[in-house]
Formats: C-alpha cells, sequence, structure tokens
C-alpha cells in the first residue's frame, strides 16, 4: 500500500518507519519542502520519498494526518484525498498549549469538513511516539499488544486502518463514530496516551457502556 503522511515530526517519522517495516511504501511531506526531508527520507531507505504536501496526499492509498491540528494551512487540498481514507492523527491544542473549545463537535468532525469527500478516521492520536516506536509487538497475539483506538463513520475505512495497525505491531480498537468515537479518544479521556493492552481496552469499553 501507498501511504501519504502531511507532517514528518516525531510522529510522522515514526508511524513512517513503522509501515516501511510492515512492506508499505510511504512519501513523507511538511511544510518546509522535500529538500529539509533528505537526511530523514535516507534513514527510511528505499521505500521513502519525499514530495509537498499535495503530491505526498495524491500519492497515498491512505493519507495519515500528523500535523498540529490548528494550522490549518498545512493541511492538503481537499481534491488531493477526494474518496480515499485520511488518518486523523491530530489533537486540538492551541498554540497556548490549550485544548480547542469545539463544543458539542469533535476535532476530527472539524477536520472532515476542511477535507469534504475524504473518510475519517480518527486513530493514533491518543498514543505517544515514544510508545508507538518502543510498544510495536507483532509477535505477540491481539489480546496482549498495545492497543490503539479508532473511530469512523465508515465500517469499510475501520476495517482497512485496524489491518494496518495489526500490521505494526498493536492492536485496534474501534470507539464507534467520530462523535462518540472521537470524544472518548479526546485529551484527558481515560483511553487518552494510556498504556492499555488490548484485553483491558475491552474491559474499559464493556464497563463505559454498562
Amino acid at each position: 500500500m501507498k501511504i501519504g503522511i502531511i507532517g514528518a515530526g516525531k510522529i510522522g517519522a515514526t508511524i513512517a518507519n513503522l509501515f516501511i517495516k510492515a512492506g508499505h511504501a510511504v512519501a513523507l511531506s511538511n511544510s518546509r519542502g522535500p529538500e529539509s526531508l533528505k537526511e530523514l527520507i535516507t534513514s527510511l531507505g528505499d521505500n521513502a520519498i519525499a514530495l509537498s504536501v499535495n503530491e505526498a496526499a495524491a500519492f497515498g492509498d491512505i493519507v495519515f494526518l500528523a500535523t498540529p491540528w490548528r494550522e490549518t494551512a498545512a493541511l492538503p487540498d481537499a481534491i488531493t484525498v477526494q474518496d480515499k481514507i485520511v488518518i486523523d492523527a491530530m489533537n486540538p491544542y492551541l498554540a497556548n498549549g490549550k485544548l480547542a473549545d469545539l463544543g458539542n463537535s469533535t476535532s476530527s468532525e472539524e477536520t472532515a469538513k476542511r477535507l469534504p469527500g475524504a473518510t475519517i478516521v480518527k486513530a493514533f492520536n491518543t498514543i505517544h511516539y515514544q510508545h508507538l516506536n518502543n510498544s510495536s509487538e507483532q509477535k505477540l497475539p491481539l489480546q496482549e499488544r498495545r492497543a490503539i483506538f479508532m473511530a469512523s463513520d465508515s465500517i469499510e475505512a475501520k476495517a482497512k486502518v485496524s489491518r494496518l495497525i495489526e500490521e505494526i505491531g498493536f492492536a485496534a480498537i474501534d470507539t464507534g463514530n467520530l462523535r462518540d468515537g472521537g470524544q472518548m479518544q479526546q485529551p484527558g479521556s481515560e483511553l487518552y496516551n494510556k498504556e492499555i493492552t488490548c484485553a483491558d481496552a475491552h474491559d474499559i469499553l464493556k464497563k463505559d457502556e454498562a
């Protein structure tokens, strides 16, 4: 699979490395342009290339957003992700470190408004990049792997992202649609930045449903 990654910071670089190890090809991009990514691309190897933001989005069968949520100009043009799955790993932090007041909405619902025509899957936003780098355990059974949570209004999109999550050594946990599931994954929630196994995650969600 070809994956376009928008944002080449700690999360973007870490997920690129994991996707490449799982056999996928990635295109990395950032706001400073492909020339600034030469060193990173060299370290990632032959299955990584550097492109502009819109080129990386057009390259990807799936597009991964790893830029600051508040920087809307960092997103690709909506036409480049039309009819594509877009993984939203962003959280709604403002420049002062506080969370944006979204009222009854969620950050991924707002991302969906910015990228009409794309299918948004909220995922990878609850895990620190160091844990993402160090907790991959492909040899473990799913129940013992660290959980990565995902939310979307599309069952088909969640199935594809779930396979990606499993391929890189984690377990995918479905929290529901973008509204309800997105709220469960937001900063400060019971699921946010916690070391939770797949088995523990199922127990937590069952308790919340009771």
